[in-house]
């Protein structure tokens, strides 16, 4: 469980700065800016395009192609369901249902109490032990609903 800090373009001007000069520089920039605020604010696009002499709608193409990178702060835990065709032939539908009746939630959303955001992601690379998922960075395979309970439960304490 990460801590973010709030919006600060200074943060932003620092950590672009940190990777001048650097040949494709765009995505550890939004790396390190999702590390620093828990997601990309979307006041940094235009500094970022400015510095990499790129256009705005360039950097917002790169942050809303990879599911990794976000425009809101994810919950304190974030759940990542694979919804990958591995995944949907040995169930993952019917976990994904039970993730968001247990959560209250749809896929891509937060809890109210910003406990847990649950995202769909296509291959963990798992597929071998289908259906997937990943909580905190930690992967978890030959996943089912007494399973994700469990992983649910740790998380709420």
């Amino acid at each position: 469980m990460n801590k973010h800090q709030g919006w600060n373009a200074d943060v932003v001007t620092e950590v672009i700065a940190g990777h001048a000069g650097q040949e494709g520089s765009l995505l550890p920039i939004l790396h390190d800016l999702q590390e620093a605020f828990g997601y990309i604010p979307e006041a940094a696009e235009p500094m970022i395009a400015q510095a990499l002499n790129i256009s705005r709608a360039e950097v917002h193409g790169v942050v809303t192609f990879y599911h990794d990178f976000r425009h809101e702060p994810a919950g304190r835990h974030v759940l990542k369901l694979c919804r990958a065709e591995a995944c949907q032939s040995c169930g993952g539908d019917a976990l994904a249902a039970h993730a968001e009746q247990k959560l209250g939630v749809k896929l891509g959303e937060t809890t109210g109490d910003g406990r847990v955001t649950v995202e769909a992601v296509y291959c963990l690379g798992l597929c071998a032990t289908a259906p997937s998922a990943m909580i905190n960075g930690r992967l978890v395979g030959r996943l089912n609903d007494k399973k994700l309970d469990k992983l649910l439960a740790e998380v709420a304490r």
